[in-house]
């Protein structure tokens, strides 16, 4: 710790001394920069629901966690954390939707996952700080790059280029020794054409969980080149993180005895915990690489063309307790007692991924007519291969790399779309937007999975070759009665192909099939100087969206099965008052209706006398009942003070029972929740410095205890063990708890 105080003392010695006094805060972009085009961002007169986030709001609250919680107070959002503190594996929903549906791009260039659908924030640590805001679509929205909308969509921009050459550094530290240090310097422009901009950073923690750590180091870069109407950049930008499992939740007798206990890494023996593998770590790197064109042809005409590719590699280390040797391609243990076909050993489960391609978007904007024309092509490929590196009493030979599965997943993903705004007449315009995507879909190799109903046994052979055709219309109106009200109302379809998991952990010789989305939207917009209202009501029809019902495969794993009808519908109520130029409150409210029309699902029978021993399962008609992790309303409220450097913002946030599953028992549910974080700073000025912001921020001020996550455990136990008795239903479910109040100090230098 002194030797990382000694080098950031060093750091701030010199830029004081280098930089050059500013006479203004804010660092003025070049105007340039705006001509890059973003084909899938929402417009004023889109009639689609979302909300932008400007880099000046991200700023503020960023001070060490991941981007999802920066992002808590837009409507519809609520967020997760495995770690408890929000460094680490964190995610959130959008409309109760999981990441796995909700469309995540930079720059117009997708980054979610090609085969899980999923965007892991810890992989790129503190990107906010290189972000120039961030637009949240609700619902379908717009036609976009990557994987399927089907709850929202994250559109991020990076940062513009200053203008005026600066460096800005700043520092956290507090509860949980969660720290985060991140430098930033620009060139400013440089003989009128070019200019360049870096970033590094460092975030850490020992999370609220026991052994919850994170290590995490991060990079931006970007050079561009300005003449007129053209701009070219390059940016890069990548990460590395070392992170502890918290992947496991834990009992509610946990919750109220040990809420900090995790029991990722237990090494048992004899069924008693006798210690912790203190490698049962997750380790991946990122780096991307963008190339962006950027041409105004006429006032009329915009282009962007963009390259780009990502390589990934990392893998995860866990043990395992007394696993059965031959499914990882091992000899029996012999020893003096005998021989034994289970040992403990310490697996390590490898990706590679290359993914790469192109995006464009060609932009008309004409006196009655605005139009793109926009799509990409994206090629993924991913090697997933598992490797036996310690065994208990292992008395056979083992080679350091020993290979137990090997498998590759291969995706091509291409898509066009046109849409356009076209003014009929006054403040009245209508919306189209159509988009055609195909995808093709492969796995090849084994799995790590043990196929025990074959003959002869041997590990789950992969062969997935699925292609998809997808036409995702969408409409609207948009009429802009005069400066202070708008309504709109709008149609969109949106389809998806399943993830990678809704194969592997499906029934082997069954496929799962694609789902699709119907989704309503209409609204109301009310806008003065003070004060600004709106409502947004949405209905969005499911057919064959795939859920975890309880259902097992082959081998006893559960898995996703498409349920024929379900939706989300509800009301968006928005809400902002300036009460004076230095306090405002703003406010959102979502209350919801999310159902699964009919549901069948599937538990687990278990023999009382034999826990070990599944026998066959239960189906059980539910009927109509609530989707899992879908919340019948959240508020979200943020009152903030800014007055001569001195700033306030009280974030609250209220969500409501989610149930763990379908089946709508509230020993299976996350208990409602309120919880409030006070941020306070104050910025001011010195020689040779353009500003200094010093500040704190307490998380959960009245120390809620609350669980954002989970998952149920439940199955059907027989009394006395016979099937000829009525069942009933346990549940044994896990949980993954939030910090108490904590806090975390702040200050960023300015030059």
């Amino acid at each position: 710790m002194k030797k990382t105080l000694l080098v950031v003392a060093t750091m701030l010695a010199t830029l004081a001394v280098a930089a050059q006094p500013a006479a203004v805060d804010t660092v003025p972009s070049i105007a340039l920069s705006e001509v890059e085009v973003l084909g899938t961002r929402a417009s004023e007169n889109t009639p689609v629901a979302y909300t932008n986030v400007s880099g000046k709001q991200l700023a503020a609250v960023n001070h060490g966690l991941d981007i999802p919680f920066l992002l808590a107070m837009t409507p519809s959002v609520i967020t997760t954390s495995d770690a408890g503190a929000g460094v680490g594996y964190t995610s959130m929903r959008v409309r109760g939707t999981d990441a796995t549906r909700i469309n995540i791009t930079v720059n117009d260039i997708p980054q979610n996952d090609a085969e899980s659908h999923s965007i892991y924030w810890v992989n790129t640590p503190d990107f906010a700080s290189s972000l120039r805001d961030v637009q949240v679509q609700r619902g379908a929205g717009t036609s976009t790059n990557g994987s399927g909308a089907f709850g929202g969509s994250v559109n991020m921009r990076t940062q513009s280029f200053s203008r005026d050459a600066y460096a800005e550094f700043s520092g956290s530290y507090g509860s949980f020794n969660t720290n985060k240090e991140t430098l930033r310097v620009g060139s400013g422009m440089l003989g009128d054409h070019w200019a360049i901009e870096a970033r590094l950073s460092h975030i850490g923690s020992d999370g609220y969980r026991d052994r919850a750590s994170s290590e995490l180091v991060s990079y931006f870069g970007q050079l561009g080149y300005f003449n007129n109407g053209t701009s070219l950049r390059f940016i890069t930008y990548g990460g590395k993180e070392d992170t502890y499992h918290a992947w496991d939740g834990i009992s509610r007798d946990d919750l109220e005895n040990n809420r900090t206990y995790n029991p990722n890494g237990e090494i048992k023996h004899d069924g008693k915990v006798t210690g912790f593998y203190k490698d049962q770590k997750d380790i991946y790197r990122q780096t991307h690489y963008q190339l962006i064109w950027n041409q105004i042809f006429s006032p009329l005409w915009k282009l962007t063309m963009a390259l780009h590719y990502t390589d990934g590699f990392g893998y995860y280390q866990e043990y395992k307790n007394a696993r059965t040797l031959k499914e990882y391609a091992l000899q029996p243990v012999v020893t003096a007692e005998g021989t034994s076909k289970k040992a403990s050993l310490v697996r390590k489960k490898c990706v590679d991924s290359d993914f790469g391609g192109s995006v464009f978007s060609l932009q008309y904007s004409g006196e009655r007519l605005a139009a793109t024309l926009g799509g990409g092509i994206n090629r993924y490929s991913n090697d997933h291969y598992g490797q036996v590196i310690w065994v208990e009493n292992y008395t056979s030979p083992l080679a350091p790399d020993h290979e137990y599965y090997r498998n590759n997943g291969r995706k091509t993903d291409y898509n066009i779309y046109i849409k356009g705004n076209y003014m009929i007449t006054g403040g009245l315009s209508a919306y189209a937007d159509l988009q055609y995507r195909h995808i093709d879909y492969r796995i090849t190799g084994n799995n790590d999975k043990w196929d025990w109903t074959a003959n002869p046994e041997h590990l789950q052979v992969l062969d997935i070759d699925e292609p998809f055709d997808f036409f995702n219309p969408k409409a609207g109106l948009n009429w802009q009665i005069d400066l202070k009200n708008r309504v709109y109302a709008s149609f969109a379809v949106a389809q998806k192909e399943p993830t990678r998991n809704n194969y592997t952990d499906g029934l082997f010789l069954q496929h799962p099939t694609r789902e699709k989305l119907y989704d309503w939207e209409t609204g109301y917009e009310f806008r003065t100087n003070r004060f600004v209202a709106g409502v947004n009501l949405y209905y969005m029809n499911y057919k064959d969206q795939l859920v975890l019902n309880g259902k097992i495969n082959e081998i006893g794993e559960l898995m996703a099965e498409n349920v024929p009808n379900s939706y989300r519908m509800g009301i968006e109520l928005m809400a902002g008052y300036r009460f004076t130029d230095w306090l405002r409150w703003d406010v959102n409210a979502t209350l919801s209706r999310n159902r699964i029309k009919d549901y069948v699902g599937y538990v687990s029978d278990y023999d009382a006398d034999s826990w070990d021993e599944m026998w066959t399962q239960t189906e059980i008609h539910a009927g109509n009942t609530t989707i899992a992790f879908s919340p019948s309303v959240t508020v979200g409220s943020m009152l903030a003070l800014d007055y001569k450097g001195f700033t306030a913002t009280l974030q609250s946030q209220y969500v409501s029972r989610q149930y763990l599953d379908n089946f709508e028992r509230q020993e299976d549910s996350l208990d409602p929740y309120f919880v409030n974080n006070l941020d306070v700073a104050y910025t001011f000025k010195l020689p040779n410095i353009r500003s200094i912001t010093v500040g704190a921020t307490i998380y959960n001020l009245l120390d809620e205890k609350y669980e954002t996550n989970g998952y149920s455990q439940t199955c059907a136990l027989y009394p006395g063990g016979s099937k000829e008795n009525k069942y009933s239903l346990y549940s044994d479910p896990r949980f993954y708890p939030m910090a108490g109040i904590n806090a975390l100090g702040h200050i960023t230098f300015r030059f």
